[in-house]
């Protein structure tokens, strides 16, 4: 046979990879057989190229068992083949049959196996990968560095990932990437956004990764300021349009308080598909913005897009903030019944929510027996707020029971019961809470708030005293209180439950957190600019009236976001109906 035909035939072959003609492939695979090029390694590689295009791993498989002799690109595009299709373990494998052969490897074989090993959590497998990769002196190349550091944030080794990032002499796109979005992943924001800083002033070219990564840090710092930074930046690099990066806009704004902004973005989107409309929906309703959001999921389908399970938890979750029953139990049949979605564990949890807040607690609490699920935490301690709130004791108890089981360190549950039997003066039981409280180690986090100003996000903790500018900060809180109190502020000292004297607890609560961060802005920020402060905690109820009179007082748009929703505040008024 001429050479000629065999280029021809390669040239063919190399074009049924391209295109991934698996059919066309196997055509040259049998004339390649009858012409007796089976044992030729060069013709194999190509063979198996194209069958690992087409997804036909089995068929590459066979050609690699029937070689006589394998080179290196036989093993490489075997192993990374089965990396990125999923199959781990047969990558592994293989990888461990190609060293019993004594067959050489390069940086490519080594990312490709630490790749494998993400897929399947193997962080003891990427460790001895990463001491082979050493041993071998490769652990110095661009590409396995990146799959190592891949590897490491993705298992939680941050740590681990930011050694490997460190001790790199090159890095490319990608690693910057993968390193951002590892700290988002494992919720280290402040420092994605510090390491996206960096990049900027290395002049790293942007993707939509890092773009899509860093927007979803902002969010989860609610740091509008650097969140509009980055929005500026996508707009001058195009990735506006990618309908990612702009689904994680939508959400930033809307988690940053912002809702009108993220419906702005929203308008701009071109191909509206699900994600986008799902971000939007639940924007709606973490604002308390029911109607909107009902009126957007109507839209949705009538754009000829059906709602998932992710658009119904979003609908239902606006229904419950606003305490729509009717509207609720609607949308949960209509998921059953028209879209044929089953509901989970969340979209009960959202009717129990609903329910609990319409004052109708027997009934949430039937639904929670009735469901095919074992209740989650969450909607334990939904229930137990809607006891609270509507005075109901006796499921209260049934509720913290499940709680105090589930949750025995977390003090929030003890202190809602303690309230509980307050407002229906079972002091006895008060007096055991607050006892088992103080005798007990549980988890009392401590209040902490943020605030961002001029590009810079001012963190307090109750009682704060390290910030350069407390003393400023005490004055301006002492002069708001008692200007509030002319106007009917009066501290709700049931809320700090403290074992102390009446004018100790009131000095407790007036230095929460969020005061702070409230005195601070009204420093620091215009008159024109609202205020929007975030919160590792449930806001107490003492804080909220404290938030609803000082909006009347300053004619300032107040906006905190708590653990469990936002609250805007607008002319002694608060978007949550006082009921969070």
């Amino acid at each position: 046979m001429s050479n000629t035909w065999v280029s021809y035939l390669h040239a063919v072959l190399q074009l049924c990879a391209r295109n991934k003609a698996a059919i066309q492939g196997k055509a040259c695979h049998a004339r390649a057989i009858r012409f007796g090029l089976q044992e030729d390694t060069t013709t194999s590689n190509i063979l198996i190229n194209v069958y690992c295009k087409s997804g036909l791993l089995s068929s590459a498989r066979k050609v690699f068992d029937g070689m006589p002799a394998r080179s290196l690109v036989s093993w490489n595009t075997l192993i990374g083949s089965y990396a990125q299709n999923g199959e781990a373990h047969e990558a592994l494998n293989l990888f461990k049959l190609m060293q019993r052969n004594g067959s050489s490897f390069s940086e490519f074989t080594i990312s490709s196996v630490v790749c494998a090993s993400v897929a399947i959590c193997a962080v003891f497998v990427c460790k001895q990968l990463h001491g082979f990769a050493v041993k071998a002196a490769v652990d110095s190349n661009v590409f396995v560095g990146t799959a190592l550091a891949d590897v490491y944030a993705k298992s939680g080794l941050v740590k681990e990932a930011s050694r490997v990032f460190e001790s790199m002499q090159e890095r490319s796109v990608v690693t910057w990437s993968c390193m951002v979005v590892g700290y988002v992943q494992n919720e280290l924001f402040e420092e994605a956004l510090l390491l996206f800083h960096r990049a900027q002033k290395m002049e790293v070219e942007h993707d939509h990764f890092i773009l899509s990564s860093i927007i979803c840090g902002c969010a989860g710092l609610a740091a509008l300021i650097e969140g509009k930074q980055v929005h500026a930046i996508i707009s001058k690099t195009g990735f506006c349009s990618n309908i990612f990066v702009a689904s994680s806009l939508i959400d930033m704004y809307a988690k940053c308080g912002s809702v009108e902004e993220a419906y702005t973005v929203f308008l701009n989107v071109e191909d509206k598909n699900v994600v986008s409309w799902n971000a939007m929906i639940s924007g709606f309703a973490k604002h308390a913005r029911a109607l909107e959001a009902m009126i957007s999921f109507e839209k949705m389908q009538q754009m000829g897009l059906y709602p998932n399970e992710v658009t119904y938890i979003s609908v239902l979750s606006a229904c419950s903030h606003m305490g729509l029953v009717d509207e609720a139990k609607s949308y949960f049949d209509l998921m059953i019944t028209k879209h044929n979605i089953s509901p989970d564990v969340i979209h009960y949890s959202c009717m129990v929510d609903t329910l609990g807040r319409a004052g109708m607690i027997s009934e949430a609490y039937d639904l929670i027996q009735r469901m095919p699920f074992v209740a989650t935490a969450s909607m334990w301690g939904s229930l137990l707020a809607c006891c609270r709130f509507h005075g109901n004791l006796e499921i209260a108890q049934i509720a913290a029971k499940h709680l105090f089981e589930m949750e025995p360190d977390n003090a929030g549950n003890y202190i809602l019961l303690s309230n509980i039997y307050a407002a229906n003066k079972k002091w006895e039981e008060v007096v055991r809470a607050r006892k088992f409280l103080k005798e007990n180690v549980v988890k009392n986090e401590k209040g902490k708030s943020w605030i961002a100003v001029k590009d810079k996000v001012h963190k307090f903790m109750v009682g704060e005293i390290n910030h350069p500018r407390i003393a400023e900060i005490y004055s301006k809180l002492d002069s708001l209180v008692e200007e509030l109190k002319i106007l009917g502020y009066k501290v709700e000292t049931e809320h700090e439950l403290h074992d102390v004297e009446e004018s100790r607890k009131q000095e407790l609560l007036k230095h929460h957190s969020e005061k702070l961060a409230l005195s601070f802005g009204l420093l620091s920020l215009p008159a024109s600019a609202p205020i929007r402060i975030m919160k590792n905690l449930r806001i107490c109820g003492d804080c909220h009236s404290f938030m609803k009179h000082a909006s009347s007082s300053t004619q300032r748009e107040i906006i905190v976001r708590d653990i469990n929703r936002f609250h805007h505040f607008r002319k002694g008024r608060c978007s949550c109906s006082d009921f969070w």
